[in-house]
């Protein structure tokens, strides 16, 4: 049953029990009052009304006595027509006892009284002839023999009604009095067992109300003061009270996942402050710092006293604003900071945007500041949050892409004049560079003829570099001559200075020598001009479409974005190290062309060459230096490691041999393995003549990594004869010479396990600094080299002879 219905069944209970109590009473009452009125209006009247009998026989009787004692006959009618009306008074009396009459006595008494009524007055009217005729002595003596007589038997009636009468009148207040004293008792006794009995229900219902709400409202307190939002109610009866607790429960689980979101949002919020790469501070009340902040401010300004400390100090303390400006920025966060968000809007303008804040090292940051306001509900600005931003390295990097672009429009206005053309352009500008600088050495003081010459000289070099569209060297060369006009019209108040005039020449010659220096070293123009002119062709055929593609980037490239100004500037400088490469397989063309006709001379088939680029290509200026060392080692490994055709197909091999190049970068070297599927490396032979030639004795014990360092030595080979082809003692060491003129070594590995064997099968690496090569697809990581997972040994860097030997 729910405390609904049973606070319910306890109010109908109550209002029965009211009822019942209340109808009794007024039950109880109405009979009491019936009682009452019985006794009050019946009972009581009655008996003085049978006592007034005695009192009016009394009257009857004086009347009788005077009628007797009277001799005026007029007055004894009169007497006697009195007491005929006494006898009515009297009759009517009796009949109202009659008609009040208790009990079968009371009546007998009063059908007596009326007997001796009549008896008595039929005394007095006897008495009352004989006294109207005249006869005293009859009257008199019937007087007192008849009307005495029945007088005294009338007054016996009646005192015994009365009597009578005051017995019922007793017994009537009696039983009254013992009626209400019953009803009060039974209203009492029922009104203390119904409330004892409603007492007590209501009590059961108060503990099964009270009981659960005062543990809620316990754990509500606990919960509220230890922030435990894990415990729950226990639910015993699902009836209002169990619903409550069910939802108070309910309710502590919305409230604890809530708790979490927000634990949760706020260690977001923490994470964010901690982890954001950007410096976030909140301004309070005073120009103080607010003690939360994110993490990365203190790598912006390097310290970590920043909690509560001036704004104006922190953030402005060493930069290039002047002291009005400084103030200025004091006055508005104070003005803004507890007034409406108007005031900062209206402010707004005049907050610094960008400053140059120099560090402790004396290095300067160029920061960005960005000021917002946090406002509460009725738009009053309580805080300022200023978020910090490092832009050093984005406008570091915006001035490197802005130099990029100048310096690919460059390539590009290179790349639109022919070589020849544009090697006399330089040519003929620095002799008339050298010109004007000797002029001006020569002449202290201003002339005419210098002047001219000067101003003829510059206008020549703009001239020549306007035709051949060299634009930005035509913008610096113009700045240049207008000085020189200038000295040509004195009027200008220009003063011949030499120091400014060699400046001058000085800013003039490095954008001359930059160009130059593109095309020799960047485009690779600098070869004879076939040779330019092939190379050139290459650059338009290939590269061209990157420049423009390129330019297009830095044009459109977002500078407030530091991640793509950073993937442009990576770009870019991509497309400017690809201009001047050629593919290995351009480079060793020469020797590749080649071998047909030296497996011919040796008489073994033609061998396939398989070159694997991994992505690099190399860099023009390098081509002479790798067509010299792979010459070398690509002819020797078709001389001494390939075997001759019947050979090589008695061990199952093709009858063409093949060998092996590939090319990848590891630990900033550029690695280029050589192999082939020959034979091997000669080791019992390489000892042999190691022997012979004196370099190591017999009973030195080497192992196969020193014996393979042999033939790096200076005139050291495995053939006995001379040919065409090798057997002179010159190979190895010049490969080795040409590779650590350029900062490079040469390393012999092992490709299998045969540690002591005449023959094992090896490859040569040619280490050489990265910036030979260059990667085409843009992607940073080093390309390994297969082989170099099955090396049986580590590489050994040797010193230089016939790689192979038969």
């Amino acid at each position: 049953m729910t405390i609904r219905l049973r606070i319910t069944l306890l109010v109908i209970l109550t209002f029965i029990a009211i009822s019942a109590i209340g109808g009794y009473a007024v039950f109880q009452s109405r009979a009491s009052a019936v009682e009452v009125k019985s006794v009050t209006e019946g009972v009581v009247p009655s008996v003085l009304a049978s006592s007034d009998l005695v009192g009016q026989l009394k009257d009857v009787q004086l009347a009788a006595m005077v009628m007797v004692t009277e001799t005026d006959t007029n007055l004894i009618g009169q007497e006697n027509e009195k007491l005929a009306a006494k006898k009515i008074t009297l009759e009517k009396a009796l009949e109202f006892q009659a008609g009040q009459a208790a009990s079968q006595a009371q009546k007998g008494l009063i059908e007596q009284a009326k007997e001796s009524l009549d008896n008595y007055f039929g005394a007095i009217d006897s008495t009352a002839k004989f006294k109207l005729a005249g006869k005293d002595a009859l009257a008199q003596a019937s007087f007192f023999g008849g009307v005495v007589q029945y007088q005294a038997e009338l007054e016996g009636v009646v005192d015994t009604l009365r009597i009578e009468k005051n017995r019922s009148k007793d017994t009537a207040i009696a039983a009254l009095n013992q009626n209400l004293a019953s009803t009060t008792t039974t209203i009492s006794i029922v009104t203390a067992v119904a409330v004892v009995a409603l007492a007590l229900i209501g009590f059961l219902l108060y503990r099964q109300i009270t009981g659960p709400i005062s543990r809620m409202q316990i754990m509500m307190t606990e919960i509220a003061v230890n922030q435990d939002f894990t415990r729950r109610l226990p639910v015993d009866r699902m009836d209002e009270v169990g619903h409550s607790i069910v939802a108070f429960n309910g309710m502590i689980e919305k409230i604890q996942e809530a708790s979490a979101q927000v634990k949760q949002k706020t260690a977001d919020m923490q994470a964010m402050l901690q982890n954001i790469p950007q410096g976030i501070l909140t301004v309070v009340d005073g120009n103080k710092v607010h003690p939360e902040y994110s993490a990365f401010l203190e790598t912006v300004f390097e310290t970590k006293d920043i909690a509560g400390r001036d704004l104006m100090e922190l953030v402005f303390t060493d930069t290039s604003l002047g002291a009005d400006t400084l103030s200025q920025i004091e006055a508005i966060g104070g003005a803004c900071i507890g007034e409406d968000v108007m005031n900062f809007e209206f402010n707004e303008h005049l907050m610094v945007g960008e400053v140059e804040k120099k560090m402790a090292d004396g290095r300067v940051k160029i920061l960005d500041l960005s000021w917002s306001p946090i406002t509460d509900d009725a738009d009053q600005v309580i805080r300022l949050m200023l978020c910090v931003r490092d832009v050093t390295e984005l406008r570091k990097l915006a001035a490197e892409a802005n130099e990029q672009k100048n310096e690919l429009e460059i390539i590009g206005e290179i790349l639109a004049v022919t070589a020849p053309k544009f090697q006399d352009f330089i040519v003929t500008s620095r002799r008339f560079l050298d010109e004007n600088e000797q002029l001006v050495h020569q002449n202290p003081e201003a002339t005419a003829f210098a002047i001219a010459k000067l101003f003829r000289n510059m206008h020549t070099i703009k001239g020549n570099a306007r035709t051949y569209g060299l634009l930005h060297l035509s913008n610096v060369v113009h700045g240049v001559e207008e000085h020189y006009d200038d000295l040509r019209h004195p009027e200008t108040g220009a003063v011949w200075n030499q120091e400014t005039l060699l400046q001058d020449l000085a800013k003039v010659r490095v954008a001359v020598d930059r160009y130059a220096r593109i095309n020799e070293v960047t485009l690779g123009r600098q070869a004879a001009p076939e040779q330019a002119a092939a190379v050139e062709r290459h650059i338009m055929t290939i590269d061209r479409k990157h420049i423009l593609e390129s330019l297009h980037r830095l044009e459109t490239v977002n500078t407030a974005n530091l991640h793509e100004m950073v993937a442009v500037r990576n770009a870019v400088r991509k497309t400017l190290r690809l201009l001047g490469t050629e593919t290995i397989g351009e480079v060793l063309a020469s020797v590749t062309d080649s071998l047909p006709a030296l497996a011919a001379e040796l008489g073994k088939a033609a061998p396939v060459v398989e070159i694997e680029d991994n992505g690099y290509v190399i860099h023009t200026h390098s081509s002479a230096l790798l067509k010299n060392v792979f010459m070398h080692l690509i002819r020797n490994a078709v001389d001494h490691g390939l075997e001759m055709p019947e050979e090589r197909q008695a061990k199952g091999k093709q009858e063409a041999g093949t060998v092996r190049l590939q090319m990848g970068v590891m630990n900033n070297m550029l690695h280029m393995a050589l192999s082939d599927d020959g034979r091997g490396l000669a080791l019992a032979r390489i000892r042999q003549t190691g022997i012979e030639k004196n370099l190591i004795t017999a009973d030195q014990a080497l192992t196969d990594a020193e014996l393979a360092e042999l033939i790096m030595r200076p005139g050291f080979s495995t053939r006995s004869e001379v040919t065409d082809v090798s057997g002179r003692g010159v190979g190895m060491d010049a490969v080795l010479d040409f590779v650590t003129r350029e900062h490079g070594r040469i390393e012999i590995q092992f490709l299998d396990h045969a540690e002591g064997a005449d023959f094992r099968q090896f490859q040569i690496n040619v280490l050489l600094p990265e910036n030979v090569a260059v990667e085409v697809d843009g992607i940073d990581v080093a390309y390994p080299i297969p082989e170099l997972d099955q090396v049986a040994t580590g590489a050994v860097p040797v010193a230089g002879s016939d790689p192979q030997v038969a």
